[in-house]
């Protein structure tokens, strides 16, 4: 694993926040203590073993991959980190907003991937630089693990055509790939210990191998937006405050969950969902099952 990148109280210097818009990525930045995060992958696990047979709208599954903020106050109170906070700050500036939070979990020895892709792609923003991706390990990311691969320098591109391949192997929800070839020595592998993350920029050309460990990869994807990004597409957007202030109202504020799964956050889960859904599957020639209402 590569040492952590020493920040200064917990913050990133303007020297690393330059670096960050050079290569449209940053790693590796140390979050918390191996302990802590194995304290969060058991809380998950946990979550995992009693909720997988309930009666819920939908399955577990949909509700770890998507907006799991919304329903889970696991993924909210890690979103809301203020040590996470402080390193986000630096590329985005002291108002911070939560539009999303997932967890992206590969079962030891198996065969699933993210195709390569630009995260802005299907957002319904634009190419706005007013976003980054925090990807925090909960478990080790390694090479063999199916760590992410970053394309440096690649965010400086538009958004480039995509296509959606629909493959069960791939996890990302339309199986969607970037239509370019891109050569593996182009690659930066993100190797990450359990507690550390990468920050990277919504145009930054990514993806992930299969995970050929022993162990399950964990990790938690938080999409961070300032107050000047805006919902091109859907009528409404929806997002989670987490520090500074909102003054532009370009998203509903949403709270934070109070328990797992209250039939209260439910309801918003699937309102947020299908307003989202017009942007996050546009241009879909299929169905877009992460995105379709539970009715």
């Amino acid at each position: 694993m590569p040492s952590p990148i020493p920040t200064t109280n917990g913050q990133l210097s303007a020297e690393q926040t330059a670096q960050y818009w050079q290569n449209g990525f940053l790693h590796p930045l140390q979050v918390m203590r191996q302990d802590e995060a194995a304290a969060l992958r058991a809380e998950l696990e946990q979550i995992e073993r009693d909720w997988l047979a309930a009666d819920l709208p939908l399955p577990l599954n949909m509700y770890k991959r998507v907006n799991a903020h919304v329903v889970m106050p696991l993924a909210a109170r890690i979103a809301r980190d203020p040590r996470i906070l402080d390193l986000v700050q630096g590329v985005l500036g002291p108002d911070l907003l939560v539009w999303s939070a997932e967890f992206f979990i590969k079962e030891p020895r198996t065969t699933h991937v993210v195709g390569m892709h630009q995260d802005l792609t299907y957002w319904g923003m634009g190419e706005t630089p007013d976003q980054v991706t925090a990807w925090l390990a909960l478990s080790p990311a390694t090479v063999e693990s199916g760590c992410m691969d970053f394309v440096a320098g690649s965010h400086r591109n538009p958004i480039l055509p995509h296509t959606d391949t629909y493959s069960e192997n791939n996890l990302l929800s339309r199986g969607q790939e970037i239509a370019v070839d891109v050569a593996e020595t182009d690659k930066t592998h993100i190797e990450l210990a359990p507690g550390q993350m990468s920050l990277h920029h919504g145009l930054t050309i990514h993806g992930s191998g299969p995970n050929r460990s022993d162990d399950r990869r964990i990790g938690m994807a938080i999409r961070y937006l300032n107050p000047n990004a805006r919902q091109l597409v859907a009528e409404r957007d929806y997002a989670m405050p987490a520090r500074g202030t909102d003054s532009s109202g370009n998203f509903i504020a949403v709270d934070a969950p109070a328990r797992l799964f209250a039939p209260e956050a439910l309801a918003l889960y699937e309102r947020i969902r299908a307003d989202q859904a017009k942007a996050l599957a546009q241009g879909a020639s299929s169905a877009v099952p992460l995105y379709q209402t539970a009715g």
